[in-house]
């Protein structure tokens, strides 16, 4: 069974960006970016919500384009409409169902890069595994919370954390199942 490591930048008050979508504030630069780079290379596949993938479009991306181009994308959104293709699927409804059908396919790990609706909704269901937290130096006061709308409580195991220079930690976590 492949894994789903939900691996997201966040600020210290535990949202993944501004009510508006941005993520003004986050830091770009630095060993953690470079890290996290090199740490896509651990998936084969990346699944992405309506506000994740359109985020992307004010750098250039296009409707049914990768925004990582070694990746396959599954893009999770009941509004969205656009031509896929090999390496980008929409998935408008089932959602739960088709990421557990995913999970059970062959391949390797799953980057669920966000956003925090449909993480709330694969962790409800228990389908997520593994958290991978960039926290950053920063407080939003506001915004789209880790897992937006769930109510669900978790408990977590650390795996690994690293501190870097610029104040970002990145914390790695493995879900705890509960039997």
């Amino acid at each position: 069974m492949r894994n789903i490591n939900y691996h997201i930048a966040i600020t210290l008050d535990g949202y993944i960006c501004r009510e508006d979508g941005s993520i003004d504030g986050f830091l770009m630069e630095g060993e953690h970016a470079e890290d996290f780079i090199k740490s896509l290379d651990s998936y084969d596949s990346v699944l992405m919500g309506r506000k994740t993938y359109e985020f992307g479009f004010q750098f250039g991306l296009k409707a049914g384009q990768p925004a990582y181009p070694n990746l396959k994308h599954y893009v999770f959104s009941k509004s969205l409409d656009f031509n896929q293709t090999e390496a980008v699927k929409l998935v408008k409804s089932n959602t739960i169902e088709y990421v557990k059908d995913l999970k059970n396919s062959e391949g390797g790990d799953i980057w669920l890069c966000g956003g925090g609706e449909l993480a709330g909704a694969l962790f409800e269901n228990d389908l997520i595994e593994k958290l991978t937290l960039k926290v950053n130096p920063i407080i939003f006061g506001s915004g789209r919370k880790l897992f937006e709308s769930s109510k669900k409580s978790g408990d977590f195991n650390l795996l690994s954390s690293k501190v870097y220079d610029n104040g970002v930690i990145l914390s790695k976590y493995e879900i705890k199942k509960h039997t």
